[in-house]
């Protein structure tokens, strides 16, 4: 590579950011990663996420984590069940033994696991970046809110939807979907919530009236369920209806009035989180989303192609980005090769996926009667990362 040591600045230190941080310090290339943060745990990370054979796992693999990835990992976890709003289950998936092709981790296990296996100090945690500016000839110089500075030789974007690098790259911003999710949480639930421990079982459920409204429930570690209400709605909403975000009396009031014909076992989803009611309207960047090669920056996860939470592709591609970048930063003679070989994979791969789901959100929240043929066939998808992760392996091997 050109410069010998080139500066290299990752920014987010999220699955993606602390992925290629891993696999760039295997390398033997040094980095810095800044994020807003003031710890690894600072704040709460979400909910689960299942690890796809031919995508985070692969990124894992590259890391040398896919081990202590599987000893935190639930494949119990893959389980799926869809419901109807009478509580009739239209559909289920029940993992093979054995099945590891997209086992769960919570978010917040799987972000500790990354940040504890990078070298000591890489991570600049309460570096909320403000400024992103260029110097030329491909340098950066990085302005955070704490009043620090830096500057970089490539500055790589991981800081998510709202990412302060990316307008070096493209003016696109992310666009509200027209679906919001209410997250709700219930803790210790196979004593304190039974019915709902019930319906999630040991993996997720999806319950959908065909009118534009849906609860979901998926089961994390420490006998924990999250539970998104979801609407499709106006990004306004809570100011149209004239609810408190604040006040959980006020939310409950609203929920128990939009989920009306709903059967009785699902109550306790609108009526018992522990911990209130948080508003989280689902944004996505236009897709496909594409930029023009520019010398010292690029972006990875989030901040290069939000999408839809259906499909579970997002975090998954977030972190095959980070390690395929670190990969090309390692092996290219120059930072601006490196960057040029590794957009020329990263932005055909993640357009189609991210139109696709888009356009799943929006068939799950449109008005129409139960299709048996819109359930994902789980066992096939399965097979299907199983044999694309053999696929991509191939390809590594011949390159």
């Amino acid at each position: 590579m050109t410069p010998t040591n080139p500066r290299i600045a990752v920014v987010g230190a999220g699955p993606a950011g602390l992925v290629c941080a891993r696999v760039l310090q295997r390398h033997g290339v040094e980095v810095a990663v800044y994020d807003a943060d003031a710890s690894v745990d600072a704040r709460d990370a979400g909910g689960t996420l299942d690890l796809h054979a031919d995508s985070g796992q692969i990124a894992l693999e590259d890391a040398d984590l896919l081990p202590a990835f599987m000893a935190l990992a639930r494949p119990e976890g893959q389980d799926k069940s869809s419901l109807d709003q009478h509580g009739t289950v239209l559909a289920s998936f029940v993992a093979d033994d054995g099945d590891t092709a997209a086992p769960e981790i919570d978010r917040g296990q799987l972000r500790t696991m990354l940040a504890a296996n990078v070298a000591p100090d890489t991570v600049r945690w309460g570096h909320k970046l403000v400024a992103a500016t260029p110097l030329g000839e491909g340098t950066h110089r990085l302005e955070f809110a704490n009043g620090t500075h830096a500057e970089a030789d490539l500055v790589i974007g991981a800081d998510g939807a709202w990412s302060r690098v990316r307008p070096l790259l493209s003016d696109a911003t992310p666009r509200y979907s027209g679906v919001t999710f209410i997250d709700v949480n219930f803790e210790d639930v196979d004593h304190r919530h039974p019915q709902i421990a019930r319906l999630v079982r040991h993996g997720h459920m999806f319950a959908n009236d065909g009118d534009g409204r849906a609860i979901i429930g998926q089961r994390n570690s420490n006998g924990q369920v999250r539970g998104y209400l979801g609407l499709r709605t106006d990004l306004d909403w809570h100011v149209r209806a004239g609810v408190d975000l604040d006040d959980p009396a006020a939310v409950q009031r609203f929920l128990r009035k939009e989920f009306s014909g709903w059967a009785d076992q699902f109550l306790p989803f609108l009526t018992d989180s522990d911990g209130g009611y948080r508003n989280r309207p689902l944004h996505a960047l236009p897709a496909p989303l594409t930029w023009p090669h520019t010398p010292g920056v690029t972006l990875l996860g989030d901040a290069a192609h939000l999408m839809s939470p259906f499909g579970g592709h997002g975090a998954n591609l977030a972190m095959l980005d980070g390690a395929e970048l670190a990969a090309a930063i390692a092996e290219e003679a120059t930072i601006d090769a490196a960057i040029t070989r590794y957009e020329s994979v990263l932005l055909p791969r993640s357009g189609p996926l991210a139109v696709g789901a888009n356009e799943a959100l929006d068939d799950f929240f449109a008005t129409k009667a139960f299709d048996p043929a819109d359930v994902p066939d789980h066992g096939a998808e399965h097979q299907r990362y199983q044999e694309n992760a053999a696929a991509y392996r191939r390809r590594q091997v011949s390159r």
